[in-house]
């Protein structure tokens, strides 16, 4: 019975193998052939578009994360329609009002967000 499982070991072990090889390689030839010049520019701290200037538990405005959050919730909502135009011939006439009523929730959501400014960087 262990002689079913050999050749995923074998794969598994030349996966590994391959891998590690290739990374190693990967290092010692960009330590040998890469220049290193590093400037100011490159060692500064990039993070979400601005210089640290306090401790890291500092708090963000809320309309940053809420902008995010709305972008996500978006993004997902728009993701639903690429099933239902694959399946539109099948589902008929009933299926096709479903997410008329599901784009007009959507459409009806979004413009409140953008009616009460949520959707504004200023």
């Amino acid at each position: 019975m262990l002689t079913n499982y050999f050749p995923v070991l074998l794969f598994i072990i030349v996966g590994l193998a391959f891998g590690t090889v290739l990374t190693i390689t990967g290092k010692v030839l960009s330590g040998l052939i890469g220049v290193d010049r590093p400037d100011a520019a490159k060692l500064s701290p990039y993070e979400c578009g601005f210089e640290a200037f306090e401790d890291a538990r500092m708090k963000f405005d809320v309309r940053y994360y809420l902008v995010a959050i709305l972008f996500i919730l978006f993004d997902l909502e728009i993701a639903f329609l690429f099933p239902w135009a694959v399946a539109l011939q099948d589902i008929g006439f009933f299926g096709f009002m479903a997410m008329m009523v599901f784009l007009a929730i959507l459409v009806v959501g979004f413009v409140y967000e953008w009616k009460k400014g949520a959707l504004d960087w200023e």
